[in-house]
């Protein structure tokens, strides 16, 4: 008699990356929103809550960062979907850190670039939920 062990059917990351990942992108969003409501409203107290999101999102996304790093190395069958993740998610990253220095200057003087590199930021992290999020299998089942 021969006992074979199956690897058990797998997709998507696993519970811990996907609420670091998932949680990055409502941040993003967050200060893109409180962006555009400084630029209508001049009240710097929208300025400040955006720095903050825009923190908070790089604490999130740069362990998911960490996490995909880790999924890099692990046995795939969609190795070139998890670099592309990687590389989508640091891109995310460095932008988002340097929005976040932008957002450092005077209240005014992180408009409009500042603006703009939230919405980008904002985009790019729905982009890595996305790929993050899609099927990559592993195992023997297809």
């Amino acid at each position: 008699m021969n006992a074979t062990a199956e690897r058990p059917y797998r997709s998507g990351p696993n519970p811990l990356h996907g609420m670091l990942l998932a949680g990055a992108f409502p941040l993003f969003l967050g200060a893109a929103l409180s962006d555009y409501a400084y630029s209508t409203s001049y009240n710097i107290q929208w300025q400040t809550f955006s720095s903050w999101l825009i923190a908070g999102g790089l604490v999130f996304s740069g362990l998911a960062l960490i996490c995909a790093l880790i999924g890099i190395f692990r046995p795939a069958a969609s190795r070139g979907l998890s670099i592309a993740y990687f590389v989508l998610l640091l891109v995310t990253w460095i932008l988002g850190f340097i929005d976040a220095l932008i957002h450092a200057r005077d209240a005014w003087a992180m408009m409009p670039s500042g603006m703009v590199l939230s919405i980008v930021v904002t985009v790019l992290s729905f982009a890595a939920i996305w790929i993050g999020f899609t099927s990559r299998k592993t195992g023997g089942h297809s």
